[in-house]
């Protein structure tokens, strides 16, 4: 992919994310699975931190994140598995774009339903631990925005590689995980900044060096994606 990429390279982009939109608004077995297992993520960890409000205030970032973390791998997954199956990722790859254009398609369709799911669990992780968002809540979603974006595209790129693998669902979260953390970490470490402490400053400490994250995977991953489908 060049630096520049043409109309053509954008408009192979656009219809990879609208095909997987499509495509899971009309199956929607995969969006219930993800939300029903992300809720009760929510809701035990809530119950294992006892009914203290300060606890559960304390701990509300960290969940939300875990939630997302553990859902996301459900999402991952799924990137590269139904054109796998189907016989159609060889003809997707045979497109006359580079092949980083299906990468970044993916993410992105990973990327935007990470975020509806972010969205629609930040309300309620606040509800369940307590948490006052106040007047910072374009803060906590600027944060979503780029630790949803630091996980879609490392589950992408691993979904990628393990999608020929029989094993391919314990192989995941075992190659993905260790690579996310950081990112993860500055996640956690803004959200906790902003919903627990109330500290926008040391949140935006966190949240550069989730930028740096973010930039780093993605100039990684889309240099050598297109090495990493080679027969």
């Amino acid at each position: 992919m060049t630096p520049f990429p043409g109309a053509g390279d954008v408009r192979a982009v656009l219809a990879i994310v609208k095909k997987d939109l499509r495509q899971e608004l009309r199956s929607r077995a995969v969006m219930m699975a993800t939300l029903f297992f992300a809720g009760i993520t929510l809701v035990l960890l809530g119950f294992a931190a006892g009914g203290e409000g300060s606890v559960l205030e304390a701990i509300g970032p960290g969940a939300l994140w875990v939630a997302l973390a553990f859902a996301g791998v459900i999402t991952s997954s799924q990137s590269f598995v139904n054109e796998f199956e189907d016989g159609a990722l060889e003809q997707l790859l045979l497109y006359p774009v580079p092949r980083a254009v299906v990468y970044v398609g993916k993410l992105l369709a990973n990327w935007i339903y990470l975020v509806v799911l972010g969205l629609i669990l930040l309300p309620v992780s606040t509800a369940l631990f307590g948490v006052s968002l106040g007047d910072r809540w374009l803060w906590i979603v600027a944060v979503l925005l780029l630790g949803t974006l630091a996980f879609a595209i490392i589950g992408t790129f691993y979904a990628a590689l393990t999608a020929s693998l029989k094993a391919r669902e314990s192989l995941l979260p075992l190659l993905m995980f260790p690579v996310i953390v950081p990112a993860l970490l500055a996640a956690v470490g803004a959200s906790s900044e902003l919903m627990y402490f109330g500290d926008t400053r040391l949140a935006l400490d966190w949240l550069r060096l989730l930028v740096a994250f973010v930039l780093v995977y993605l100039v990684v991953c889309i240099s050598i994606f297109r090495f990493l489908l080679e027969e």
